[in-house]
């Protein structure tokens, strides 16, 4: 049976939630770590490190660096882990300052300039995008990606219908108005991402009536490019589809619901700002 085990650093323990969501990997794989579930110290030698959160702090750094030495195989799992995720919002410098400045706290690791990607710390062998993945995701992750059949984009999961003769004239908002069933969300007004937003996760979100906001990242064929060719894409699909302004929907993605991801995890050169990044992940590499 093989081994694996998850790291956790900076992050909500999403991830692992959903992870211990799904039952399927009991009869493959042997858990040795996940602080969760497990008493143990230090991470041990496993077949596959999964690894959630981002590296905000000298212990993150730590513990990573030290993990990924005794794993034959590391993926980084969820968006805090590939982008930096909510941890990064203590990258404003007001909030980091007046951190530091606290001269009463004791037994706090140092924080770092930034929440960093662990790619900018460690290799990656495999990126699992998701906040957080679904536990099929997981699944795949584990058990081989080749072996994953994923569509190439949310909308071919989804299902609802693209109408050309239902065209909005305003934005109902992220979550107002009644959500009619069967038909695109964006025939209805709504502000969702899915036609950019890379497939497998089964569009849970949109088959419920919810946008997608794009946690899964871009699809492959926008993956190797900069994050304003993703918002272009976007913006002519709703030129397509609606009567919307363009100001409107140019608002709407950089509203708070939207701008986690589509700023922070999009960006698969990795954040410009964060040393190490400016490079594309490879689109072999993410599941």
């Amino acid at each position: 049976m093989k081994t694996f085990a998850v790291l956790q650093l900076s992050g909500c323990a999403g991830c692992e939630v959903s992870l211990l969501n799904s039952k399927a990997w009991i009869q493959q794989y042997r858990l040795l770590y996940l602080p969760l579930v497990s008493s143990t110290y230090e991470v041990p030698e496993v077949e596959v490190l999964l690894v959630s959160g981002g590296v905000r702090n000298d212990e993150d750094l730590y513990n990573l660096q030290r993990a990924v030495r005794r794993a034959g195989r590391v993926v980084a799992v969820g968006t805090c882990a590939i982008s930096g995720g909510v941890p990064s919002l203590g990258d404003r410098a007001e909030v980091r300052e007046m951190f530091i400045a606290e001269e009463r706290r004791r037994h706090v690791p140092h924080l770092l300039p930034q929440c960093r990607p662990i790619d900018t710390a460690v290799a990656v062998d495999l990126y699992l995008p998701g906040c957080p993945p679904t536990p099929e995701l997981l699944m795949g992750a584990l058990t081989g990606p080749e072996a994953f059949q994923a569509s190439r984009l949310v909308c071919q999961e989804c299902g609802r219908k693209k109408l050309k003769d239902m065209r909005p004239k305003r934005l109902l908002g992220f979550q107002q108005g009644e959500v009619l069933p069967d038909i695109c969300l964006i025939n209805q007004g709504f502000l969702c991402v899915g036609s950019s937003t890379r497939g497998g996760c089964r569009a849970p979100c949109p088959r419920a009536g919810h946008p997608c906001v794009g946690c899964r990242g871009p699809t492959n064929a926008l993956i190797d490019q900069q994050s304003a060719v993703w918002f272009t894409l976007i913006q002519r699909v709703f030129d397509t589809l609606t009567d919307i302004p363009r100001e409107e929907i140019e608002a709407g993605l950089r509203s708070p619901q939207y701008a986690l991801f589509l700023f922070q995890f999009a960006d698969y050169f990795g954040p410009v700002h964060v040393e190490g990044g400016g490079k594309p992940r490879p689109k072999e590499k993410v599941l």
